[in-house]
């Protein structure tokens, strides 16, 4: 299955300090108990994120459903048929070679589909920057192979938004359970009222839950 981590290793890091990085931490930190113990303990790390839109989305399709090691393996091969990664590349690829990559069929035509998108323009990718959060998932889930989870991890490692809850992600409702639960089970609407506290950055306390379960991010 495709997780976080899948997407911190997808479409070329930008290794840059994300702009509200550490006024959010000095809030959290402020305002939550656990993200004040939980904040200093990854010193100077920091949500890499990944300039290319469309890489990012190809890879994250890739991952869907399948192990680490096996998302890795195909999207080696991926980039033997198509180096750049381009929708142009991809469409010249064809279903026939993406298949050759180990992509089920299904997946070829989400790759395909996404790289359609691209190339005739379906997608506003120059206006992204001014659209909210949820006006870039509507248009990002009108694409086949794409779902809300995508598109949050989307909002997070490529436009770097900071203020992004993604309640379908098991790390984030696994993060949440240990810290403030006790590893006890936790629901939606209990997520919801812990991450209350953390708005308007949701998105770098989801990240040090993800670190608290997994310390290295993979960039």
């Amino acid at each position: 299955m495709v997780t976080a981590k899948d997407n911190e290793g997808a479409g070329g890091p930008v290794s840059a300090v994300p702009p509200y990085w550490e006024e959010a931490k000095i809030e959290l930190m402020k305002r939550d108990r656990i993200m004040k113990k939980l904040i200093p303990q990854f010193g100077d790390l920091h949500l890499v994120g990944h300039d290319d839109p469309f890489t990012t989305l190809a890879r994250s399709i890739v991952g869907q459903q399948v192990t680490t090691k096996a998302a890795d393996t195909a999207w080696k091969k991926l980039l033997q048929v198509s180096p750049k990664c381009t929708p142009a590349q991809i469409i010249k690829a064809g279903a026939e070679q993406l298949a050759g990559c180990g992509l089920s069929k299904r997946k070829t035509e989400y790759i395909l589909d996404l790289a359609d998108h691209f190339k005739n323009k379906r997608v506003h990718t120059s206006q992204w920057d001014q659209m909210d959060d949820e006006a870039v998932i509507a248009e990002l889930v009108q694409i086949r192979g794409i779902g809300r989870w995508t598109a949050e991890m989307f909002l997070i490692f490529n436009l770097l938004r900071p203020n992004v809850l993604p309640l379908d992600d098991p790390g984030l409702i696994q993060g949440i359970s240990q810290n403030y639960f006790s590893g006890e089970p936790v629901s939606r609407s209990d997520a919801r009222e812990v991450s209350a506290n953390w708005e308007p950055w949701r998105t770098v306390a989801t990240w040090y839950l993800w670190r608290s379960l997994d310390p290295v991010a993979v960039e």
